[in-house]
């Protein structure tokens, strides 16, 4: 019996389309990190490259009003370049949809995308538009740029770095998912003055994205469920697992941890930095039984 994509899961398709596709000498960061990099090692930037997509009924419905859903397309794609420690430039826009859907909502929908261009200096160079049989789906190609001594991967963690989450986490269904703040400001800051190892945005969810982190960098973790920032009226495992957070997961070495949570306090006063947990030899991960984050295809158990 062929396999379903129920039965494997996003992360082991991901792998299995990923074998034996071409790649050249330019690209110094190709699929399993938040964004692409693109450039020659020794250049002092480095392009970034990332696509993201929503679907009707998956990220947003109808009745969800089309500017929110406008800045969640676009932030979504800034947020992973801010994760590399980037900044954002350049953005393409696909928009399929059904005929019979009223002009006004494409009208706020772009609406949407521009003021999150305008907030984080993209330019809406282009892009598609094409009629959908069923579904609204939106695609957001999007570049940016990072200099080579600032670019932070998912994959240099090393045993005994600390782990770190920004904001709060849980909570994304009562529309945080929509208005959420992409931590460009906040990645370049940490690469500026305390090097982070590794950094991701959490945006499938803690359960999902640290172990992903994690195994970049050829690690274990472990974290302590009961220090995790919850959004207010949230569980330990909503924090977990409801995902679309957008904020900053990161490593640090331990001995810059004092400096960095009293210059976060300093710096960044309304939003919270903490410590949950540390990376580990990777034979010794140690999770809670609850942790799951998102996953599109939902394995079963």
């Amino acid at each position: 019996m062929s396999k379903r994509l129920v039965d494997v899961g996003e992360d082991w398709l991901v792998a299995r389309l990923l074998k034996g596709l071409p790649g050249r000498a330019d690209v110094l960061v190709g699929p399993g990190d938040d964004c692409a990099v693109i450039g020659r090692p020794r250049a002092k930037v480095w392009q970034l490259l990332k696509t993201d997509c929503l679907i009707e009924n998956v990220h947003f419905t109808r009745k969800t009003e089309a500017k929110r859903v406008g800045w969640k397309a676009l932030c979504r794609a800034i947020s992973d370049i801010g994760a590399m420690a980037g900044q954002p430039a350049h953005a393409l826009i696909t928009l399929a949809m059904p005929n019979d859907l009223e002009v006004r909502w494409v009208d706020d929908f772009y609406a949407g995308l521009g003021k999150a261009a305008r907030r984080f200096g993209v330019a809406i160079t282009g892009g598609e538009t094409a009629r959908s049989p069923g579904p609204i789906f939106i695609s957001v190609a999007l570049t940016g740029q990072v200099e080579r001594r600032r670019c932070v991967l998912r994959s240099g963690g090393q045993p005994g770095d600390a782990i770190y989450v920004t904001g709060r986490l849980g909570g994304s269904i009562a529309r945080k998912h929509l208005d959420f703040i992409p931590r460009v400001a906040e990645a370049r800051w940490i690469s500026d003055r305390f090097k982070p190892t590794s950094m991701m945005d959490l945006s499938d969810g803690l359960g999902t994205d640290l172990p992903r982190l994690a195994g970049e960098s050829g690690c274990g973790y472990r974290f302590a469920p009961g220090l995790l920032p919850r959004t207010k009226g949230c569980t330990i495992e909503q924090a977990i697992s409801d995902g679309e957070d957008y904020e900053l997961l990161f490593t640090v070495t331990p001995s810059v941890c004092s400096q960095l949570e009293s210059a976060w306090r300093r710096e960044f006063r309304r939003l919270p930095l903490t410590r949950i947990g540390e990376l580990l030899q990777p034979s010794r991960t140690r999770k809670p039984a609850t942790i799951r984050g998102f996953d599109h295809f939902a394995p079963a158990k």
